[in-house]
């Protein structure tokens, strides 16, 4: 089993904070947590770029040509990366939050709010190559408050601000003889949005009270600039000590009110091409005006708490909104009046996950109440069932796949129909307890562990009735976990013990197994004669299931890796010995075991050999708690830990100042969760394994394009002796030399050059230690290729002549079965829609 496992996307959040943009080939970016997920709009697809800010993404810029990315975090940290390559060109600092930051539409220049002040920057040009790819160019003051909100002129020779003064300010990029800075005042409130209209110099600019000024430029005659005096005044030092006038001029045209009774805008936004103004309120609804009429065209309540920020597409027909205190991304089309796209990840945290039989559906549960159901290969939540009033604790499918039961605090286990999307059976005790944990034994026995009566409860899965209680736990339970092969209940608990229950037997016997510390967590291995528990203390200790004896041990309190609390008032050290495992996993050979808990990192263990393999660090966002490997004494203030003080300009949050106080309240607070993996899973096909942690759910998979393993490799196995073979007609030995050598792209090359009529004949002769590995590339093809035809043709082919031996062995290569059928699924499903 290789480890090559790697960072892939990152669903269950969908939105978090900052802005949205449409990127010009129709694709919507939204900054989730410290990272940014690109959701495929036509495609029905997402992905997360694999690099991250130090904290929580608050803005975002994309260059017109859709190459560059700009990203900043809540400090000001940048990162400058390329959208192709996905790879980082340059971090730096802006040293201050960053309200707004936009590419001039020349690509020339980025500006970049800075306090009071606005900063423009040359960019990079992406053809070159330089030591500092961000070189200041000026810097333009004036302001007297915040700067909020920057837009470019369609020439990038000026560009407008709005702050929270009350007034917009106009500046050009370059000096220029005849302009100096203007500024526009009039609003009442702060500015949410000033912008350049098409093709002009005129201006919009919307204040958070509602009111939508409209601006005309003016050129003025050089004749106007003297400021009333006749050009023949011998007064000439008098004109000399005047401010100088440009010849730019605005003049405010109209004024207009949106009319939200009681509600301010949060966020706005034009399309300039078609002169569509979208505008956000803090009550949920969202308004599109015509302007410069200022005609309303469409008005839609789409949340129950305010719009954070909004975007339109290139087209105008799509509209993006996100809605941070829901994590609610939507797109919505207004001539049709359709979502494109609608999703909302855990409102709290995520606690459990499952993965379906075969791999295609993660099911995942939270403190909301709430099971969501995800796609695996579009990244994307279909189902929602919402019949819990309380946290999740449970999530199994049925061996058929068509059914989830979930387990809850509020005292019912539920089971879904995924065919029909409906809770057709709730299991519930004979008194009022909470389920802490679920069990379910392929499709008839359904177990559920209690958190305050300490019983399990035990139900028929067909006819819904409560078949036994199983007493004797002192402590709640923590775990519960059948087993395949040996008919056997395992469950962990608080009083330090794990027991094994024969639930089939007519008297229920049972075996206790005693520890030093609080049972966490236990799972049986893949053949059910291996049984894993995690302690409290750090160590995960193996049991041989049948007798009921300790096989291994490895003490894993090390690996847990550090990670301090902003509210740590005990040493490092201390702080450690709180933490554990409260997840495990096998992997499919029961060689390999994956355990996470309150920690940053996911290890990987080699049972045998008793040693960590590897270890995953899940985030590196420090707006979390527990990242932080050391405190820093200078964050201490005399009101508490500055991380903890809540400082921010929330308009919606009403501030008991005290005297003397300029800004905040000290005695707020702000919550910062902490990093901790509630749950484990690998795959069904074993080429990736999912987590449920504070930032959502992570996915890691395998990157086999590029792992380079070779097979058999000697001196004569070479790209240019493949080909020879292939061209003199000898394909059976290129397709094993192809393979022997084992890069991706010989073997693709070879096999799609092989003639259809001639690969039943290589099939048959095909060595059984080769046909492994060319089941696996076919599996790995058919998700992207267009050769749909040929590459069954080839899985036709193989399992005919090779179906009995491949049997045989089907314990060993079950996750390349699986991969296959799941690979077929998906094509058929997606040619099924056309």
């Amino acid at each position: 089993m290789k480890f090559s496992y790697k960072f892939s996307n990152l669903c269950g959040t969908v939105y978090k904070r900052g802005n949205i943009l449409f990127t010009p080939n129709e694709c919507l970016l939204s900054p989730v947590g410290n990272r940014i997920t690109i959701f495929d709009l036509k495609n029905h697809k997402s992905q997360t770029l694999p690099f991250e800010n130090v904290k929580n993404i608050s803005r975002i810029a994309l260059s017109p040509n859709g190459l560059l990315i700009i990203t900043v975090d809540q400090d000001g940290k940048a990162l400058l990366a390329n959208m192709q390559t996905k790879t980082v060109f340059h971090r730096f600092n802006f040293k201050s939050k960053v309200y707004d930051i936009k590419f001039s539409p020349d690509g020339k220049y980025i500006a970049v709010t800075h306090q009071k002040h606005v900063e423009v920057w040359l960019a990079p040009a992406h053809d070159e190559k330089k030591f500092q790819p961000l070189i200041r160019h000026r810097t333009y003051t004036g302001h007297y408050d915040n700067t909020l909100c920057i837009d470019w002129s369609w020439d990038s020779r000026f560009f407008v601000i709005g702050s929270e003064d009350m007034t917009s300010r106009v500046y050009s990029t370059n000096p220029m003889e005849d302009f100096a800075p203007v500024t526009l005042p009039g609003h009442k409130s702060a500015i949410v949005l000033s912008c350049f209209t098409e093709k002009s110099l005129n201006i919009y600019t919307v204040s958070k009270d509602g009111a939508l000024f409209i601006w005309h430029s003016v050129i003025m005659a050089a004749s106007d600039i003297a400021d009333g005096a006749p050009p023949n005044s011998e007064d000439t030092d008098s004109r000399k000590k005047k401010p100088k006038r440009g010849l730019y001029k605005w003049t405010k045209n109209a004024k207009h009110y949106f009319n939200q009774d009681r509600a301010e805008v949060t966020c706005a936004t034009l399309h300039k091409r078609d002169n569509m103004l979208i505008v956000g309120f803090n009550t949920g609804v969202f308004t599109l005006y015509e302007v410069p009429d200022f005609n309303l065209i469409h008005s839609l309540s789409i949340s129950q708490q305010k719009i954070t920020t909004v975007a339109i597409n290139e087209t105008g027909e799509w509209l993006g909104f996100g809605c941070a205190g829901m994590g609610q991304l939507l797109v919505w089309e207004w001539q049709s009046q359709t979502y494109i796209l609608k999703q909302q990840g855990h409102y709290y945290d995520m606690n459990v996950l499952s993965y379906s039989p075969d791999g295609q559906i993660i099911a995942t549960g939270g403190d909301d109440g709430k099971v969501k159901l995800w796609n695996t290969s579009s990244g994307f939540c279909f189902v929602t069932f919402s019949e819990h009033n309380s946290s999740i604790t449970g999530l199994a499918f049925k061996s058929n796949g068509q059914v989830v039961v979930s387990a809850s605090l509020d005292g019912t286990v539920r089971a879904f129909d995924l065919i029909r999307y409906r809770n057709f059976r709730t299991f519930v005790s004979p008194f009022p307890t909470q389920f802490s944990c679920l069990g379910l034994d392929g499709d008839e026995i359904i177990a559920a562990g209690s958190h305050n009566h300490f019983d399990i409860y035990v139900w028929s899965m067909q006819t819904g009735k409560l078949l036994e209680i199983l007493k004797g736990h002192e402590g709640p339970v923590s775990s519960l976990t059948f087993s395949k092969d040996v008919t056997l209940l395992a469950s962990s608990s608080w009083d330090m013990t794990v027991r094994l229950w024969k639930i089939y037997e007519k008297n229920t016997a049972v075996e206790c197994l005693q520890f030093n510390s609080i049972a966490t967590f236990t799972i049986f291995s893949p053949s059910g004669k291996e049984l894993a528990v995690a302690t409290y203390n750090g160590e995960l200790s193996f049991w041989n299931s049948i007798d009921a004896m300790q096989t291994r041990s490895i003490d894993a309190k090390a690996d847990l890796g550090g990670g301090r609390s902003s509210q740590d008032i005990i040493t490092a050290k201390k702080s450690a010995e709180g933490k554990c495992f409260n997840c495990l996993c096998y992997s499919a050979d029961g060689e390999y075991v994956l355990a996470g808990g309150r920690s940053k990192r996911i290890c990987i263990y080699n049972i045998n050999q008793q040693v960590l393999l590897k270890a995953f660090e899940v985030s590196r966002n420090l707006s979390l708690d527990g990242i932080q490997e050391f405190l820093n004494s200078r964050l201490m203030t005399e009101a508490g830990p500055l991380d903890q003080l809540d400082l921010s300009d929330d308009s919606d949050k009403e501030d008991i100042t005290l005297p003397g106080v300029t800004k905040g309240d000290m005695s707020s607070r702000k919550v910062r969760p902490e990093i901790r993996v509630k749950s484990l899973q690998f795959s069904p096909s074993g080429h990736s394994f999912a987590a449920a942690t504070t930032e959502g759910l992570m996915i890691y998979s395998l990157d086999s394009s590029l792992t380079f393993d070779p097979y058999d490799l000697s001196i004569d196995v070479t790209p240019e002796t493949i080909r020879q073979n292939l061209q003199d007609g000898n394909y059976l030995a290129s397709v094993m030399l192809a393979f022997r050598l084992n890069e991706v792209a010989i073997i693709r090359e070879i096999i799609e050059n092989i003639k259809p009529d001639s690969i039943d004949l290589v099939c048959q002769y095909l060595p059984l230690v080769y046909v492994e590995k060319i089941l696996q590339f076919v599996a790995f093809e058919l998700e992207t290729s267009r050769h749909l035809e040929f590459y069954l043709i080839w899985s036709n082919r193989l399992l005919m002549h090779h179906g009995t031996a491949l049997k045989q062995k089907s314990g060993d290569i079950m996750p390349i079965l699986i991969s296959l059928q799941k690979s077929i699924k998906d094509k058929k499903n997606d040619l099924s829609k056309l």
